[in-house]
């Protein structure tokens, strides 16, 4: 099987501040870290957080396009990620908890199924995870 490369650049602004700056592999920036200690006037993304972005945006990106395959009406999809982490150093995340929110007028076992399959098969970040940190979901559709 052949790999594929990412390739991400993070540099830290000054040396008075905590601030970084991070650019994906597509050249989109974001501001992670916090400007200053003592006074946390520009905040930034927490790096742990974006963890779970990154496992709850790879998933929603699966499932969205999985109903759409299913030609399900979905209107919209929100995911709530929460994570649990160890209080000391290094903090490592012991439990992560996905809850999609889903609205239209959907099949409760193809949203289930989709779901399945992102989380079992196509989520890099999730299946990257899955050895070290407990993954559950749960899922509710609106109408």
């Amino acid at each position: 099987m052949a790999s594929v490369s990412s390739t991400v650049n993070i540099k830290w602004i000054n040396s008075t501040s905590m601030l970084m700056a991070g650019v994906d592999s597509r050249g989109t920036p974001v501001v992670i870290g916090l400007w200053s200690e003592h006074e946390p006037l520009w905040r930034g993304l927490k790096a742990s957080d974006l963890l779970l972005m990154s496992a709850a945006s790879c998933s929603t990106y699966d499932v969205v396009n999985i109903l759409r395959k299913q030609r399900e009406p979905l209107e919209s999809v929100e995911v709530i990620c929460t994570g649990e982490q160890d209080s000391e150093p290094p903090y490592r995340f012991t439990h992560i908890h996905l809850h999609y929110t889903l609205k239209g007028d959907l099949s409760h076992e193809n949203v289930k199924k989709a779901i399945h399959l992102s989380e079992d098969k196509y989520c890099s970040v999730i299946n990257t995870l899955k050895g070290s940190v407990e993954i559950t979901s749960d899922f509710e559709i609106i109408e």
